[in-house]
């Protein structure tokens, strides 16, 4: 099987030695996903859902650079910081995977990586087709 690693181009991934998204097959992962866009500027502070409709189309682009789509997600993990609003992510959430349904598991924590991120989210999906 070949290994393909998918970058967002961040010194982070660098820094830490990780990857936006992982493929291996047919199966692939996508790293805990914060709102920050390609400037390292946070999108939504103080808005739970903002954060969450914007992370999903983040990994909606890496799971497309891998080759796959959204409709392949069978697994997603949300972790919200404690002022995280924990109905809005789940609405934002189901207005995109309400069709899909993957496997779900949505977490407060003690504290994400900066003070105004209320929301991380990391996906698995399974390709259909071994190559697509």
């Amino acid at each position: 099987m070949t290994r393909r690693n998918i970058s967002s181009g961040t010194d982070y991934e660098a820094i830490a030695g990780y990857s936006r998204a992982a493929r291996l097959g047919n199966v692939v992962h996508v790293s805990g996903t914060t709102a920050t866009d390609g400037a390292n500027t946070i999108v939504g502070i103080g808005d739970s859902a903002a954060q969450t409709d914007f992370i999903i189309r983040k990994i909606e682009r890496a799971l497309n650079e891998a080759g796959a789509q959204l409709s392949d997600v069978v697994r997603t993990r949300v972790y919200l910081a404690p002022g995280a609003d924990w109905e809005a992510v789940a609405r934002a959430h189901g207005k995109r995977f309400g069709e899909i349904r993957p496997a779900n598991t949505l977490l407060y924590v003690h504290a994400l990586v900066g003070d105004e991120y209320l929301v991380e989210m990391e996906a698995e999906a399974i390709i259909a087709a071994a190559e697509k």
